[in-house]
């Protein structure tokens, strides 16, 4: 594990936007994003980065946007795998290899795109409460953790700051359109699908996950990043069992420690124990490295 966290970063190109996670600049026809070392948790950036999680988001994306390519098309262009490429008109830092890609120029979709296969987190609050996630109604008697019978779309908002919110189908369709919304919720099933039997055979579950899609060429793409150890939830399949909280791969182990101090998950977030930093850098290599089957490139 490297000992830098890059958290921000400020390259010799147009800064286009700072998200939670990511900077992006904009190259003309394409965009350079660069996956910094900032951890997000419940919509709050914390304080303390992440080492190497820039890196396996990066990577990880870049190997799911090559499998699924031929599903439901996407930005992806290449990795940065040195100082120079192609696409970039100045010599990048060192600090940009393995953590940044050149992807094509797409005009988002302003909808976070929710695919739950299990029964876990808000959604498992919510059903507690309603019976329902995001007006969907499920059958009585599920437990947490518990498969679902279909895997389900519940979108939310997607909030640059702030907190997502959940909405029903029908308000993704007065935000996005119809056609947008109808290729969002049916592509987001297909890459769910196709990432979940993946990863069972490196004996993980996908439990959810979250895509993010734009407008290109009159078609509805791929964007962002793809079935990361921060996009989705990652449990050990062999340590699967209903009834309550599952051991995960992913930032589950930030969440349980921000719920354990009690924090109030609104800003600022509190500083993160080298303990739990470490814990969680470890988890995010695994996850990349078993699913796969690469090592991280690193500066």
């Amino acid at each position: 594990m490297s000992t830098a966290v890059l958290s921000e970063s400020t390259f010799e190109l147009p800064l286009l936007s700072r998200g939670k996670v990511r900077d992006i600049y904009d190259l003309g026809e394409n965009l350079l994003i660069v996956a910094t070392d900032r951890l997000s948790a419940f919509d709050v950036v914390l304080p303390t980065g992440i080492p190497d999680k820039g890196a396996v988001l990066t990577q990880m994306s870049a190997f799911w946007f090559e499998k699924t390519g031929d599903i439901v098309p996407n930005h992806f262009i290449r990795v940065v795998e040195d100082t120079r490429v192609p696409e970039v008109p100045v010599e990048l830092p060192r600090e940009a290899i393995g953590r940044s890609m050149v992807v094509k120029k797409a005009q988002r979709l302003d909808v976070e795109c929710v695919v739950r296969g299990y029964i876990t987190g808000s959604g498992w609050s919510d059903y507690q409460k309603t019976g329902s996630i995001c007006g969907i109604k499920l059958m009585e008697g599920l437990e947490e953790s518990q498969e679902l019978p279909d895997p389900i779309f519940t979108p939310t908002t997607k909030a640059d700051e702030g907190h997502d919110m959940p909405i029903t189908y029908r308000e993704v369709k007065d935000l996005i359109g119809e056609q947008a919304a109808n290729a969002a919720r049916v592509r987001s099933l297909a890459l769910y699908r196709f990432g979940r039997e993946f990863a069972i055979e490196k004996g993980l579950i996908i439990a959810d996950t979250k895509f993010e899609f734009g407008w290109l060429d009159d078609e509805v793409i791929l964007i962002d990043e793809a079935l990361t150890p921060d996009s989705s939830r990652f449990w050990p399949a062999d340590q699967f069992r209903v009834g309550g909280g599952q051991p995960s791969f992913d930032k589950q182990f930030v969440r349980d420690y921000l719920n354990d101090i009690g924090w109030d998950k609104n800003p600022p977030g509190p500083e993160l124990p080298p303990e739990v930093v470490e814990k969680t850098s470890e988890k995010y290599r695994e996850a990349f490295e078993r699913i796969t089957d690469r090592a991280l490139v690193l500066p």
